[in-house]
């Protein structure tokens, strides 16, 4: 194979590939259409001239048969009156009228076939046209549901790394480490107020061991819940109900 033939089929080849790849179906489909409908005007046309010619040779058909029985009853005339000679160029005149004709009537059948012909042609192709269109709007239709399914199908596949999904998922572990760090110092409040507790529980039996030791060394009866003295400013409504609350909590306790 040559260098030429082989460029000649690449450039074929790539100038069939861009072409395939611009068709859009819906146009093609209406392009279609529209050339088949030029194809009917088109027949409609050459079935019009035909029957028109038609009708032109049935015309000059039926005026040389009128013509040439004229002159047949013309040569009967001439016979009559005796004239041999007038009748013989009357007969002379019909022979070549009816000869036209006989020709005239040949071409009238076969225009009368080609017409009957093109009558066919152009129903057939009225309906087939008829069926293009019911067929190209079932063919949109599908074409224009294969988009819509194309384009949302690339929208899905494109999220995971669109920059709105990335948003969203950033946005989501924020959220997930603001909910951490929440629980985190929830859980911190809490340990911190049972240490408190416990460091109460063990320093009271602390004192309470002190406060047994120092009954022994000194014979006196150990005192329990005693408190300091306390300030004889007048305390506030809020921390009298508290202190009050604190010294019955006290009293239960020496009661045990």
């Amino acid at each position: 194979m040559g260098l030429f033939d082989r460029v000649n089929r690449l450039v074929r080849a790539n100038l069939n590939a861009a072409v395939s790849s611009a068709e859009d179906p819906e146009k093609i489909l209406d392009q279609a259409i529209i050339d088949m409908q030029e194809d009917l005007v088109q027949m409609r046309q050459a079935v019009a001239g035909a029957i028109a010619s038609q009708k032109r040779t049935q015309q000059q058909y039926d005026k040389s048969q009128s013509e040439a029985n004229t002159w047949y009853q013309r040569a009967q005339l001439a016979i009559q009156k005796g004239d041999e000679n007038l009748a013989r160029e009357a007969l002379s005149r019909r022979k070549s009228l009816a000869d036209a004709a006989g020709s005239l009537k040949t071409q009238l059948d076969q225009q009368l076939t080609n017409v009957d012909q093109l009558k066919r042609n152009l129903i057939a192709l009225e309906g087939k046209i008829s069926e293009a269109k019911t067929k190209k709007d079932m063919l949109k239709a599908r074409a224009s549901a294969a988009k819509a399914n194309e384009k949302l199908q690339s929208t899905m596949n494109s999220m995971g790394t669109s920059g709105a999904m990335a948003a969203f998922e950033r946005m989501e572990d924020k959220v997930m480490q603001m909910e951490a760090r929440s629980q985190a110092a929830y859980e911190l409040g809490s340990n911190d107020l049972e240490n408190q507790f416990a460091a109460l529980e063990s320093g009271s039996d602390v004192d309470d061991e002190l406060a047994a030791m120092k009954a022994q060394l000194t014979g006196a009866a150990p005192s329990q819940g005693q408190l300091p003295a306390g300030t004889t400013e007048a305390a506030a409504p809020q921390d009298q109900a508290v202190d009050a609350e604190l010294e019955a909590l006290k009293t239960q306790l020496d009661q045990l």
